[in-house]
């Protein structure tokens, strides 16, 4: 399989497959100038310019491509994708007269869609590279850029358990502070019990293998506003003692899909040298079973100094969370944006497209919807309502993991999480599926970024300048 850089190219006029975009508006103008062969090949293959539709038709001894778009002055992330994964290999252009025109945003999912997990075949049946063409050479290397961080995701989360525990998510953080010339610092094991005591709690039951562990990689000037990402790093979910169901359990592997957003992000914060001075914490532990593992009824502590009763072990990840935003919020910092696989009310509420957010001031939930709107990765807006903080109510503690109703569980989940970032700071909340369950263009079923796009382009808007 390529690597991302190599599937887009400066197009230096070189051969290369048309490839002209028509939608039903222009449908009967474009065929017109066909040869009467080719409007018949057009209508054997019953094109009619529908999104995702294409046709092969010959022209000469070569032959070029018709795809249906909504806008061909206007391309989505995704108007290319399919082709991407269906085309022959080789080079390809986009065939257009008007000056400057190009693929623009459908770079990502020309990339994207050549995305495969591999790792684990014995063979790769891939046909080999599709490489696109043009002339927008300034554009080339954002767009790749994040493709090459939404591969990065897929792969982390498409990984078995067993080769991306608590230890694989490690390497990937020094993987990435190496390539970012930054600092990371680990604590491990049972080290974590004094200073992380809710991801020692949450950790300790796996096998020495997978023990628990919090990493905090810094990077940039620290004149530079301080920008804090967490991510929810439960390299397993079993539920704890409150054992999920087979089916539950089944897609576990992707409940550390919070980190790997996290570390994406992280990758184009660095990669795009914005002026902030960076914090990534990623507690990273496996949500095990065994004669030490918490219980229900047991009452943590937390770096914070609050004591939370578990109401139920597999409300785990606003645990190992709760710690990690106490110590973001121990920076000062100008901006804290968390991702996790945190609840499975806000999939009930927003299906598997869109990562419910939460914030606490309009102005930056409006500008992070507005980015994902913009890019192609919308989120939904969840109320941080004031009234459902009595849900975590507890007799014994300051407060308990999770509520004993069902009502409102995605913002129930975010108000617990508030609790542990210190008043005043401007605080994100992603709640994201992280998966595709169904197979698109250009997103193929696995693993999935879903808000990491909309969180980089409000970053990335907010710090530059």
């Amino acid at each position: 399989m390529s690597e991302p850089k190599a599937l887009i190219r400066p197009d230096r006029g070189e051969d290369a497959i048309a490839i002209h975009l028509v939608n039903k508006d222009g449908l009967d103008a474009f065929t017109k100038g066909l040869t009467a062969g080719q409007r018949a090949a057009l209508a054997a293959q019953k094109f009619e310019a529908g999104g995702y539709q294409y046709a092969i038709i010959p022209e000469g001894e070569s032959w070029f491509v018709v795809s249906g778009v909504a806008n061909p002055e206007s391309l989505s992330s995704w108007c290319l994708a399919k082709l991407a994964e269906d085309l022959p290999a080789g080079d390809y252009r986009i065939a257009s007269t008007a000056e400057g025109s190009g693929p623009g945003p459908a770079m990502f999912g020309w990339v994207t869609g050549q995305y495969r997990f591999t790792r684990y075949k014995s063979e790769d049946k891939g046909q080999g590279p599709r490489v696109l063409l043009t002339a927008q050479v300034g554009q080339i290397d954002g767009h790749v850029a994040e493709a090459e961080a939404e591969w990065a995701l897929r792969d982390l989360i498409n990984a078995p358990a067993e080769d991306m525990g608590p230890a694989a998510l490690e390497a990937e953080c020094e993987k990435l502070a190496k390539a970012h010339k930054a600092e990371l610092t680990v604590v491990r094991g049972d080290a974590l019990e004094q200073d992380y005591p809710m991801v020692h709690a949450v950790g300790r039951a796996a096998a020495r293998h997978h023990a628990p562990r919090l990493m905090h990689l810094t990077w940039g000037n620290p004149e530079h506003p301080v920008l804090a990402v967490v991510g929810k790093g439960v390299c397993f979910d079993s539920g704890g003692l409150d054992i999920k169901p087979g089916a539950g359990m089944r897609l576990m592997k992707k409940d550390m899909g919070g980190a790997a957003h996290a570390l994406a992000l992280a990758g184009l914060i660095m990669g795009g040298r914005l002026k902030v001075r960076l914090h990534l914490l990623v507690p990273a532990v496996e949500n095990a079973i065994s004669g030490n593992a918490f219980r229900p009824g047991d009452i943590l502590k937390t770096r914070k100094g609050l004591t939370v009763e578990i109401d139920n072990t597999d409300a785990e990840g606003r645990l190992i969370l709760g710690d990690a935003l106490t110590r973001a919020s121990e920076e000062n910092p100008d901006l804290i944006v968390d991702f996790a696989t945190l609840t499975g009310a806000a999939r009930v509420a927003l299906g598997p497209d869109l990562p419910a957010l939460f914030a606490r001031r309009d102005a930056t939930a409006e500008a992070f919807l507005a980015a994902g709107r913009a890019h192609d990765d919308t989120a939904w807006r969840l109320p941080l309502h004031e009234a459902y903080r009595e849900y975590l109510a507890s007799d014994v503690a300051d407060m308990a993991n999770s509520a004993n109703n069902p009502f409102a569980g995605a913002s129930v989940a975010g108000l617990f999480l508030d609790r542990f970032v210190e008043e005043g700071i401007d605080w994100v909340h992603f709640d994201t599926f992280a998966w595709t369950p169904a197979p698109k263009p250009g997103r193929a079923r696995g693993g999935r970024g879903l808000g990491l796009r909309a969180a980089w382009h409000a970053i990335r808007d907010r710090y530059t300048g």
